[in-house]
């Protein structure tokens, strides 16, 4: 196989982020901010450290959110072009869309909606080294039934799958992490162009049926799917606490608290990090901020308002004397005065939350909804 050094990567972007919905009911996955930065530009930030600067990004759910906010990928020195899908192809459909993009080069595949700061030098040195077809990222995780995990031999060689087993019935913790080294032969065992097929459920058992060499390379970095809500707010939270090595936007005026341009911070106001308040907010007298906290640019805290463990979106406002706790909030949402959003709760991007009101926890309020004291349903848990 060639021995070339690569720099060619695919962003796997066009899945539909059901299962972090509301918050993706306007947006695509990869645009959901972890500390403010779409978690895709985190992506791309650790591709253009790596070198991997010729990169390629399937789209299908809201696909000029990704294209209007990447561009050609200049501002972060790297170059993107983009591949529509009308029809989601799959992990491995889409890659095998856009085969004539990697030549005969080795190439990777990594997730746009994954929080990771894995070593890919050290990963892609591992890939050449041993000489497979196809290398996959493994990550050992705890709970194993929430996961493919993956059966790998002394050398790194893999034997087996299983898919989400009962922990007791579990034969490894090594999970599949979405993050692949491929060889350009790779495309001789896919589907044709434009047919469904998936690397977990149908390219790597093939390989296995065939007895083709692969293997699995076990990080020991961070990694997060991103692929629930409390993953998603994990996820944020680690990264203010500096368990993943990410770039946090703002000025770091103390430690753990980082600050954005054009803001104005009144009187009285208590900030208890971590924090991170986005560009051209206002948080007025006597708020108080308890982390970790995540405001996003454009948003208004109103006098007295209390924000204890939670994520705000860009743009909005939340009123005077109110309460979130351990709460997320879409975007360009409203959270009128005397609110309280209690323990997991969820509000959709454009929102509306009438004065008064109290949102339970785990409660989940779709986009564009207006919640008043007559909304049925608003005081179910």
């Amino acid at each position: 196989m060639k021995k070339n050094k690569a720099n060619k990567a695919m962003i796997l972007a066009a899945g539909l982020g059901t299962r972090l919905r509301p918050l993706t009911e306007l947006i695509s996955k990869p645009m959901a901010p972890i500390v403010n930065r779409p978690v895709m530009e985190h992506i791309v930030r650790l591709l253009a450290k790596h070198n991997f600067t010729d990169i390629i990004c399937n789209l299908h759910w809201y696909p000029d959110n990704i294209r209007n906010y990447f561009g050609d990928g200049s501002r972060w020195g790297v170059s993107i072009v983009y591949s529509y899908e009308e029809k989601l192809l799959g992990t491995a459909g889409g890659v095998k869309n856009v085969e004539d993009f990697f030549g005969d080069e080795t190439f990777l595949v990594i997730s746009g909606d994954a929080l990771t700061d894995i070593d890919l030098s050290a990963a892609m040195d591992f890939h050449k080294n041993k000489g497979g077809i196809a290398t996959l990222i493994l990550t050992e995780v705890e709970d194993v039934t929430q996961y493919g995990v993956v059966l790998i031999d002394k050398d790194g060689r893999i034997r087996g799958f299983q898919e989400k087993p009962l922990s007791g019935e579990a034969e490894s913790n090594l999970a599949n992490s979405g993050i692949y080294f491929f060889e350009p032969e790779i495309f001789n065992y896919m589907p044709p162009r434009g047919v469904f097929s998936d690397f977990g459920k149908n390219i790597f058992p093939a390989l296995l049926s065939k007895n083709i060499v692969f293997y699995g390379y076990r990080h020991n970095q961070y990694w997060n799917d991103v692929g629930s809500l409390d993953e998603y707010q994990q996820g944020n939270f680690d990264a203010l606490e500096g368990k993943v090595d990410v770039s946090i936007p703002g000025e770091k005026i103390k430690e753990g608290v980082w600050l954005g341009k054009n803001c104005k911070i009144d009187e009285g106001v208590i900030i208890v990090p971590p924090v991170c308040i986005g560009n051209d907010c206002t948080i007025k007298k006597d708020a108080k901020l308890f982390g970790p906290i995540i405001l996003g640019d454009n948003t208004i805290v109103d006098e007295r308002a209390v924000l204890y463990r939670g994520i705000k979106w860009g743009s909005g406002y939340v009123g005077k004397d109110t309460s979130l706790i351990d709460a997320i909030i879409g975007y360009d949402a409203r959270i009128n005065d005397k609110v309280s959003i209690l323990e997991k709760a969820v509000i959709g991007s454009k929102s509306i939350i009438k004065d008064g009101i109290k949102i339970h926890p785990s409660v989940k309020i779709m986009s564009n909804k207006v919640i008043d004291i007559d909304t049925e349903n608003t005081e179910k848990s």
